[in-house]
């Protein structure tokens, strides 16, 4: 693996038309933690992370990953496992040929594909269509296509979408598991019963602007939890 990176937003803006989608976003994310990036839907999470890995530009601020941005990068796929939705798979091909298409584009062994489905617990479900896989198992195929080049930055969107208790559960070990080996793991979601479980630090967005950064329990410090947490900072529903 790479040495461990950071990631720091500094007063990052994006405007569709006349919506201001984020605004004057500035916070870091270090390596060796989970970090939930946090907020309902419509709060610029998923634009953020557009903008993090060069898929939207600016319109100010950068964002930086090691110093540099993310188009910058010697290896930049392979610096960055990311992903940001669970659709983008060939319905014909088997889950097992999906990766080893991406293994290829990345130029990594093809060992390092029987790694990422044993890591993400689709082994047996390999040979199966990724068309016929529940949304629970695409949000695996899906980690594990992130997973492939041993990136040092994780950077999962939404990534318990449609796993079942067990699964969240599951998903919040490896995430331990993966920071502990110094890796850099931003996990953006709406769910914040679900991110409580989930992350050691957090950064809260509402309406494309910064609420809060820092460790989980300097926020939820009273014995609050997460979301009484969100309510008091902003004094409207989660």
């Amino acid at each position: 693996m790479h040495p461990p990176h950071r990631l720091e937003i500094r007063g990052l803006t994006k405007r569709f038309g006349k919506v201001e989608a984020v605004t004057d976003l500035t916070f870091d994310v270090e390596p060796g933690r989970v970090t939930g990036f946090l907020g309902p839907n419509g709060s610029g999470k998923t634009t953020t992370l557009r903008m993090l890995l060069g898929l939207v530009a600016p319109d100010g601020g950068t964002a930086r990953i090691g110093g540099r941005r993310y188009r910058d990068l010697p290896e930049p796929a392979r610096t960055v496992g990311a992903a940001l939705e669970a659709s983008n798979f060939h319905p014909a091909r088997t889950g097992r040929d999906h990766l080893r298409v991406y293994a290829d584009m990345l130029g990594v062994p093809t060992a390092r594909v029987e790694e990422a489905l044993a890591l993400t617990g689709i082994t047996d479900a390999a040979h199966r269509r990724a068309g016929g896989y529940s949304t629970g198992m695409r949000q695996r195929l899906n980690l594990a296509t992130a997973l492939l080049g041993d990136p040092p930055v994780l950077v999962l969107d939404e990534p318990t979408n449609g796993l079942d208790p067990e699964g969240i559960a599951w998903l919040r070990g490896l995430l331990r598991r993966l920071a502990g080996e110094g890796r850099m793991v931003l996990v953006a979601s709406h769910v914040l019963s679900e991110a409580e479980r989930l992350v050691d630090d957090v950064v809260v967005m509402r309406r494309g602007r910064l609420l809060a950064t820092g460790p989980l329990a300097a926020l939820t410090a009273d014995g609050i939890g997460l979301e009484a947490a969100f309510l008091r900072l902003t004094g409207a529903a989660a």
